[in-house]
């Protein structure tokens, strides 16, 4: 099957002709940059395109939020790296942004301001919803019939930023079974990554975070593990290779479900 082409306009391109977009999509370093997370961004713009959202991205205007170096304690870097960003995003005179990364969502949306980047910033799982709710986005019945799938709260979506309804109703669109773990919502376990943890070796201890979520997944029997974080994508299928499940258990992003089940 022939891999499906992109329409990806850019910032610079829409201006040049004299255009804006209803929403800029912020990619992100590991929407960007990561393999497996580069997935999640064509299943996004994928949707986004099939649907004639106007959007566009920043491309190689588009740098790191300053999230890592914020977590890891450099406040002076992640302060250039905003102020870089926040430059460029009000020189194109942006309104509205969307990311498939919650630590890129949390820190536009609550870090930025402060620094006078003022935007409506929303996750994906939010937008998607706004589409279903303007009856824009439909999907096709039994994609995921009889498939249970559980999902696994991003600290940054849920925790950090108390949105725990839209994920869970773009599931419940795809005829799922939902299953919940046993720490879910309000009470969820973190995946590992976070705090910049994703880019440093473990300390010492009885047991990596993502083995414990993993295992709490797993508890419910699942077909999928359905996220809304690339850095949760990576460390929740680490853990379902450390018990040889990849054959039976897969780890999807909300966006390549959606994608499966959309009916265009």
């Amino acid at each position: 099957m022939a891999e499906e082409t992109l329409k990806v306009p850019t910032m610079a391109e829409l201006t040049a002709a004299g255009e804006s977009p209803e929403i800029l999509f912020w990619v992100g370093c590991a929407g960007s940059f990561d393999d497996r997370a580069k997935k999640i961004t064509r299943a996004f713009v994928s949707i986004l395109n099939k649907l004639d959202v106007k959007f566009a991205v920043l491309g190689t205007e588009e740098s790191c939020t300053g999230d890592p170096a914020k977590r890891a304690g450099n406040e002076f870097l992640f302060q250039v790296q905003a102020m870089t960003n926040i430059q460029v995003l009000n020189g194109y005179n942006i309104k509205k942004i969307v990311t498939t990364c919650p630590h890129c969502f949390n820190t536009l949306k609550n870090e930025y301001p402060e620094l006078g980047g003022n935007y409506d910033v929303i996750h994906h799982t939010q937008f998607l919803q706004e589409l279903i709710n303007q009856g824009k986005l439909k999907f096709k019945g039994g994609a995921f019939k009889g498939k249970k799938i559980t999902f696994h709260d991003p600290c940054y979506l849920g925790r950090g930023n108390n949105e725990y309804e839209a994920p869970r109703e773009l599931l419940e669109k795809l005829d799922a079974d939902l299953a919940e773990m046993k720490h879910c919502r309000a009470k969820g376990l973190c995946c590992g990554a976070g705090g910049a943890q994703m880019f440093k070796e473990a300390e010492k201890g009885n047991k990596e975070v993502n083995i414990e979520r993993t295992e709490e997944a797993l508890e419910v029997n699942p077909d999928i593990i359905a996220t809304g974080c690339p850095f949760c994508n990576t460390m929740m299928t680490d853990g379902v290779k450390n018990f040889n499940k990849e054959g039976s258990v897969k780890v999807f992003d909300l966006a390549e479900l959606v994608m499966e089940a959309q009916d265009v």
